[in-house]
């Protein structure tokens, strides 16, 4: 499960290029940059600048296909705080960089990727901020109200694909990324960090408490999110993984879906909390005419599964960021609770939602 970033940016990292720019540390702080240039975080030729690490995730988000290019910046002389479960604790004045590009073939993942957005979560001293950058001629822009961008590319299976792809508006940055009243990151766990850059070589928690970029790093017991996509993996923890990436962020107790009862985080462990025979809190067309989240060894009796293979709004599941559905996630789901035991006469009859 490799992901490279784009050649100029991996190339720099491995010669070990001096950045010709400085990350403009008070700015970030305070304003709201019009131009994503004015915070210094890359140069012209996409080369980050000093102290601008990448990172990767176990098991990333899907958003249609696209490429995402991850980077942290802490200011100097501070580190990151280990937690156990949700993101890592960052200090004021940390970035998270997510970079969003569509490769021209997604066969060729790292050859002809037009680059569309950057997004940023900014710790400032009043709490997280969250800025989308819209790429341009002269560079990339601040866009507040949100933007679709016509994006044309050739899928995995060799499909010609035509999407708008959607920017979000900072409340739907909220809203993803809500925890109780505030902005949280959602990505950098410890479990999901707790691998190799870009698949390869130590753990990164390991690399980053080496550097003296994250303490209280623990000598033993770190979690560790599953990659969805290796079939080495068992079965449970790789659909776990992807249901807690993909929709943990709202299905939990502090997010936007907490009423609904159904919590995808990977420390749930209630099976109906999980959506097994678990009646919906409100049946509407969303429910597919089906009874149950999930219903033992009948995926398309499963409300989960029917909401992400549908793509019309009002029941398509993540609601946003996809205009597709993610066929390889599907079926791995579909997989996933074909698998489960099927449930007795009298368990259905008794079940009701927590």
């Amino acid at each position: 499960m490799r992901r490279m970033l784009l050649a100029p940016v991996l190339l720099a990292l491995l010669l070990g290029a001096a950045p010709s720019i400085r990350v403009q540390g008070d700015l970030l702080l305070t304003t709201d940059a019009p131009r994503l240039a004015d915070y210094g975080l890359f140069d012209a030729d996409e080369v980050p600048a000093a102290g601008v690490r990448p990172y990767t995730l176990n098991t990333p988000l899907f958003s249609d296909g696209a490429e995402k290019y991850r980077f942290v910046w802490l200011p100097p002389g501070n580190s990151a705080q280990y937690r156990a479960s949700g993101a890592l604790a960052f200090p004021v004045g940390t970035v998270l960089v997510k970079r969003f590009g569509f490769p021209a073939d997604m066969r060729q993942p790292v050859r002809d990727v037009r680059m569309i957005e950057t997004r940023l979560l900014i710790h400032r001293p009043a709490g997280w901020v969250a800025l989308s950058y819209v790429e341009q001629p002269g560079g990339a822009v601040l866009k507040r109200a949100g933007v679709k961008v016509p994006v044309q590319f050739i899928d995995k299976a060799g499909r010609a694909q035509a999407i708008d792809y959607a920017v979000p508006n900072q409340n739907q940055c909220k809203t993803c990324h809500q925890d109780g009243e505030a902005i949280t990151p959602l990505g950098p766990t410890a479990g999901n960090l707790n691998g190799g850059l870009f698949g390869e070589g130590p753990s990164q928690l390991m690399i980053w408490a080496a550097a003296g970029r994250l303490a209280g790093l623990p000598a033993a017991g770190w979690p560790i999110l599953a990659r969805w996509d290796d079939a080495a993996e068992p079965l449970d923890a790789r659909a776990r993984a992807y249901l807690a990436v993909n929709c943990g962020h709202c299905h939990s107790r502090g997010g936007f879906a907490s009423n609904s009862g159904l919590y995808l985080v990977p420390e749930e462990t209630t099976p109906a909390h999980l959506g097994v025979l678990k009646r919906p809190v409100a049946a509407g067309r969303g429910s597919g005419g089906h009874e149950f989240s999930i219903l033992p060894g009948q995926p398309d009796k499963s409300i989960l599964l029917h909401r992400m293979i549908a793509s019309e709004p009002g029941i398509m599941m993540p609601q946003f960021g996809r205009a597709l559905a993610h066929e390889e996630g599907n079926a791995l789901i579909r997989k996933w609770i074909a698998a489960m035991p099927a449930p007795t006469a009298p368990t259905l009859a008794t079940t009701a939602t927590p």
